[in-house]
């Protein structure tokens, strides 16, 4: 019974010793206008620079098209993307912003696909960096 009052009496002292800190944190104005700036240019940007990794580059189109709904049926959770290089369809998958995790995947893909190497793309959306979990 001792035990537990002088545990109650501690955890209060504690409890208003930590409510009566009061902290305040006085930031310069040029950082402030410098953090207000960054984040302004950051929503501007559409797309960021990351990597891929590419499964497949071909000048038939048919072909292209035919490994594309053959990834997406293996691995739906995968983005992938293609482009028109001519005369050559490029066909990536995978969007990361460092190399070493597209590593992992190129890892992953090369049992099937064994052609595959690491790109780097300009061109990628956040949106597609968020929707893969390795």
């Amino acid at each position: 019974m001792l035990r537990t009052i002088s545990l109650t009496v501690i955890l209060v002292a504690m409890t208003s010793v930590l409510l009566a800190q009061n902290i305040q944190i006085k930031e310069d104005p040029a950082i402030t206008a410098l953090a207000d700036q960054f984040v302004g240019v950051n929503k501007t940007k559409m797309y960021i620079s990351g990597w891929r990794v590419q499964i497949l580059a071909t000048t038939d189109r048919v072909k292209m098209e035919s490994t594309r709904d053959a990834f997406k049926a293996q691995y739906p959770y995968l983005p992938l993307t293609w482009i028109h290089e001519r005369p050559y369809y490029l066909l990536r998958a995978g969007a990361f912003t460092n190399k070493l995790d597209a590593m992992g995947l190129q890892q992953e893909l090369r049992s099937v696909y064994p052609g595959t190497y690491l790109t780097q793309d300009n061109q990628i959306s956040p949106v597609e960096l968020i929707g893969y979990q390795n």
